[in-house]
């Protein structure tokens, strides 16, 4: 079982050993819709092979010197007969494979999503988000037609070459010659056909996932785009991804028109009816066996018809298949540890020897300390010294490359990862909200436990109740994707009810109040000091009057701590943490006085 950050108790586990064995058993779940799909489709080329039989015989009749027309009526009703019986069994080859594919899509997407949701945080960050929606959205949904009308045409039109064959050495053997020729030479050339068509399939797969990433990009740094004037440059790189993904279907329709089993067929036709001309002209085969016989080659037209884009749908949906696997089964860093150590979190968090890194690239080198539970750790440095990973460290979402982190005396690995991670909240600087109602984002935390009564009482201390209900639909305003319709203050405000209402045993505050202003960051900071009594808080931040009352001061550089204690202790021994103070100091007063007036 791989690594997984998420899991549900009642999973359905597919083959993920190969994209053939992944689609079988996806599609073998549904064993019923399978047998009625192929029952359905052999029970209706029967039908129709004994047609041209029954058509052969009344020409057989008409031919004697006295037909028979109570015969001729007979085998009129039979054929009409096996014709109304075809319209019965027809449909049912057609619902059974329309469920499979159906079930397939929804399935497949249901397990990329599970996958998705169980990947470490160091996987999505090395991910294309427009390359993953490729595969989740477009792979998926190719996987559909696949099935139908993909291997539905493929299991027809194959049961369209056996079932005639059979009927025809019924008939008689030696007209078999044609046939049996006509096999070999389409196997050959569908081989070929594939083996042309394989590469490009998935080349169109792979091409379609790059353009969609780099459209995902364009657009959601469209922002950017626009202030830097790169629209025309912007627009010229998609023209030429999308240049790239038609030429891959030019040349997917080039293979096609040189695919040969029609040609192959239309001389197969004609060697049988020489053939079968023959063997009358010996007295060998009567004429309604000629008529039967022509009629029953009649019917390989079909496998040679429909298999000039029923392969091409299945190599896309393989390719397709290929790279879901791809991305599913590509190695994740943690693990749920669903049986870990669960319990309430007291808050004692302690550092021991930690080293971390990204690949090759170390981020902190041998750091250790301890927060006592309901203490303030503050932790101060220049850009890129880790103070963001070392948080990150705490919840798990990454883990150390050396040392330890623990939590409550237990090893953070040790913990499980839902029982952990349910009780620490982050609130970040740059704040993700959904394109959901106000209500939704500030109770995301909480799942469906979350009233209303408790929704409004963490936006009262977050000091966003006001703006709230400023809105014509108040907590029910639907905010655009990202926030982007709020002010990066509402945005903030919104981020911290949101971490409040979970009432976290462990706080991490990452620059969170930087896009507010001063009057009410000191509101909110007020409302955090009440609920953080006997919390564990983490602090990042530049605002000295919030590094001033933490209980201990980390000082990071160059991802080592070089001193921790007290703000009065640092100011007397830490040239660095001096520095750090110094720069900021003397902005504080007018800093202060500016943002006291765009208040007022």
């Amino acid at each position: 079982m791989d690594n997984r950050e998420f899991t549900v108790v009642d999973e359905y586990h597919y083959d993920r050993r190969g994209p053939v064995r992944w689609l079988l058993s996806h599609t073998l779940r549904y064993k019923r819709y399978v047998a009625v799909f192929l029952g359905a489709s052999v029970v209706g080329n029967v039908l129709l092979a004994a047609q041209p039989s029954l058509t052969g015989a009344a020409f057989n009749e008409v031919l004697r010197p006295h037909p028979d027309a109570g015969r001729l009526l007979t085998i009129a009703l039979g054929i009409l007969g096996l014709v109304l019986l075809g319209f019965v069994f027809g449909p049912g080859s057609v619902f059974g494979s329309e469920v499979l594919a159906q079930r397939l899509e929804r399935d497949a997407r249901d397990e990329v999503y599970l996958s998705l949701l169980g990947k470490s945080q160091t996987f999505h960050n090395r991910q294309r988000v427009g390359d993953i929606m490729a595969r989740a959205a477009n792979d998926v949904r190719q996987l559909n037609a696949m099935i139908n009308p993909g291997i539905y045409l493929i299991v027809d039109s194959g049961l369209a070459l056996v079932v005639p064959i059979i009927a025809i050495g019924l008939i008689n053997v030696q007209l078999l010659l044609a046939p049996l020729l006509f096999v070999v030479g389409f196997a050959i050339a569908l081989r070929r056909y594939t083996r042309a068509l394989n590469p490009v399939a998935g080349g169109m797969r792979e091409r379609f996932g790059i353009m969609n990433a780099e459209l995902e990009e364009t657009i959601t740094g469209i922002e950017v785009v626009k202030s830097a004037a790169q629209e025309d440059r912007e627009r010229g790189k998609f023209s030429a991804n999308a240049r790239r993904y038609r030429d891959l279907f030019v040349r997917n329709g080039g293979i096609q028109a040189r695919y040969l089993p029609r040609l192959i067929f239309a001389v197969a036709l004609v060697l049988a009816f020489l053939h079968g001309l023959y063997l009358v002209a010996h007295g060998q085969l009567s004429i309604g066996g000629l008529v039967a016989y022509i009629g029953l080659v009649g019917l390989l037209r079909y496998p040679s018809d429909m298999s000039v884009f029923t392969f091409s749908l299945v190599q896309l949906g393989l390719a397709g298949a290929r790279r879901i696997l791809g991305l599913m089964t590509e190695e994740t860093e943690l693990d749920e540890n669903q049986g870990g150590h669960a319990g309430q979190i007291a808050g004692e968090v302690v550092f021991e020897h930690v080293t971390f890194g990204f690949g090759d690239t170390p981020i902190l080198r041998d750091v250790s300390f301890r927060a006592a539970p309901g203490q303030t750790i503050a932790i101060v440095g220049q850009t890129g010294s880790g103070k963001t990973t070392l948080t990150q460290l705490v919840n798990r979402t990454y883990d150390t490359s050396g040392g330890r982190v623990l939590v409550d005396g237990v090893d953070v690995r040790d913990w499980s990862l839902n029982a952990l991670r349910s009780q620490i909240s982050t609130i970040e600087q740059d704040v993700f909200l959904f394109s959901r109602s106000i209500a939704e984002n500030i109770a995301f935390s909480r799942g469906q436990q979350s009233n209303r009564t408790a929704v409004e009482e963490a936006a009262r201390e977050a000091q966003a109740d006001g703006f709230i209900r400023d809105f014509a639909d108040g907590y029910e305003t639907v905010v655009g994707e990202r926030g982007v319709t709020l002010s990066g203050g509402q945005r903030q405000r919104l981020a911290i009810a949101r971490a409040l209402i979970t009432n976290p045993r462990i706080l991490i505050l990452d620059d969170s109040t930087s896009a507010i202003d001063s009057a009410t960051e000191d509101e909110i900071q007020k409302a955090i000091r009440r609920v953080l009594r006997g919390r564990t808080t983490f602090l990042i931040t530049h605002r000295l009057s919030q590094i001033r009352w933490a209980d201990t001061i980390l000082v990071l550089q160059g991802g080592e701590v070089i001193d921790q204690g007290t703000h009065a202790e640092l100011v007397e021994r830490c040239e660095t943490y001096r520095r750090i103070f110094s720069h900021y100091e003397p902005a504080l007063p007018v800093a202060r006085a500016a943002e006291a007036g765009a208040a007022g």
